[in-house]
């Protein structure tokens, strides 16, 4: 069936993958990009819209996004938390295996896309688990998972500690041509911490994560990738020694990619000063030399990906003292004006902020980066980057209200949001 063609005129079209950069027209047909340019301004369009001084950018895609279904529905839904997903401008989500039940059989992946398909307006492609019930203990039917539509394989918020049982799940899952996404942590050394173990923990007297527990599990994960040639994503560092890592590993030749959550890009240790639980992540906001080592990464484009590491909790999961408190932040719609402020204040600039949130992401799951090129699935958002909103519990469309900042006056609202052609968001003020 044939929908009407839309051009769209006079947005600022950014598409990393191409390098372009410019003000100019797009062209939607059939649900795909029919042309750019000058020939999308003499083609004939059904409708056109003025995009003056805004923002033309692919769908953004999140490689790690909690939407508590099934299970945990006082948390969220997939409907709640998708809805929240495309009003950031994103138009792929990849569902945390951390479902209850866990997502570690077909039966629970074919649930996800079953609801998806009827309740989110964007796509959701599940991560499969990798070990059995996340325990670490036993591999998952990784094959049957990817059957049944698991895009890659994570372990979620558990680190594997068997090094044995992590050396044979990655030889499986280079056997199958799988990607494993891994969240680094020596969980020995990590202990019952739950923040930097730096100034803010020695002065607060909380109990600290050091850099070890990530930089040690990054050296072990990499080693064993280099030998098992499994295609390995680091997922959500937060030191600037983990990056360098990432980036020797790749000069010699290793499949590692690598992402980082948003908050850790513009938040450090100073943030739990006022013993705030929404601060309370995993891993911990890190030193102000960590937080720059990071934005150097994804400037570089050693860090692939920003994901959102959203997280939404009812209120009585972070009502408590901090180290009872279950860690995660509601960040999903706050990743772009987030993105913006490093941008604005020259921290890292527009191209590499929206790369990393499209193409980057794109490129760890395999699929063709997303951009403007005729014959490409359109999927992209108008974004209007001076316009203002404050997030608070009445501005927020997921269940979790606890986001980064809240209260504060943010730059930055996604006015429409169009995945393979149809137009799934349209801005209420």
């Amino acid at each position: 069936m044939s929908h009407p063609s839309l051009r769209i005129e006079h947005g600022r079209v950014i598409d990393p993958v191409a390098g372009l950069d410019a003000v100019q027209s797009l062209l939607i047909r059939d649900g795909k990009i029919a042309a750019t340019g000058a020939e999308a301004d003499a083609a004939h369009a059904d409708a056109v819209l003025d995009a003056a001084g805004g923002l033309i950018a692919p769908g953004f895609i999140d490689l790690y996004c909690n939407l508590r279904e099934p299970g945990n529905g006082q948390k969220g839904s997939i409907a709640s938390e998708t809805r929240a997903a495309v009003r950031g401008g994103y138009t792929t989500v990849c569902a945390a295996p951390d479902t209850s039940p866990v997502n570690d059989s077909s039966a629970i992946t074919h649930l996800i896309r079953d609801v998806a398909e009827r309740d989110a307006p964007i796509r959701v492609l599940p991560l499969g688990a990798a070990t059995k019930n996340l325990a670490g203990e036993l591999l998952s039917d990784m094959v049957g998972l990817s059957h049944a539509g698991c895009v890659a394989f994570s372990n979620g918020p558990a680190p594997l500690v068997n090094a044995r049982v992590l050396r044979r799940c990655m030889a499986y899952a280079k056997t199958f041509g799988m990607t494993l996404m891994l969240h680094p942590q020596n969980r020995s050394l990590a202990a019952d911490g739950f923040a930097h173990d730096g100034l803010v923990t020695a002065r607060l007297g909380l109990l600290g994560i050091p850099e070890v527990a990530e930089t040690a599990s990054v050296m072990e994960l990499i080693l064993l990738a280099e030998e098992t040639g499994v295609r390995l994503h680091l997922s959500q560092l937060s030191c600037a020694r983990s990056v360098e890592m990432v980036g020797d590993a790749r000069a010699r030749g290793v499949a590692v990619t690598a992402d980082v959550a948003m908050h850790h890009l513009v938040l450090t240790e100073e943030a739990l000063a006022g013993f705030d639980s929404r601060f309370h992540v995993e891993p911990p906001l890190r030193s102000e030399g960590d937080r720059k080592g990071l934005i150097e990464g994804v400037r570089a484009g050693v860090i692939d990906a920003i994901v959102s590491q959203h997280q939404p909790h009812d209120p009585a999961a972070k009502n408590a003292p901090l180290g009872d408190t279950e860690p995660g932040l509601s960040s999903i719609e706050s990743v772009l004006s987030l993105g913006l402020g490093l941008v604005e204040r020259d921290e890292l600039d527009l191209v590499s902020l929206v790369r990393a949130l499209t193409a980057g992401p794109a490129g760890v799951l395999g699929l063709t980066p997303t951009g403007f090129s005729a014959g490409q699935v359109a999927d992209l958002c108008w974004i209007d980057t001076h316009a203002i909103w404050t997030p608070g519990a009445q501005s927020l469309f997921s269940v979790g209200k606890h986001a980064p900042i809240l209260g504060e006056p943010l730059k930055g609202l996604v006015n429409r949001v169009w995945c393979a052609g149809e137009q799934v968001y349209t801005r209420q003020d």
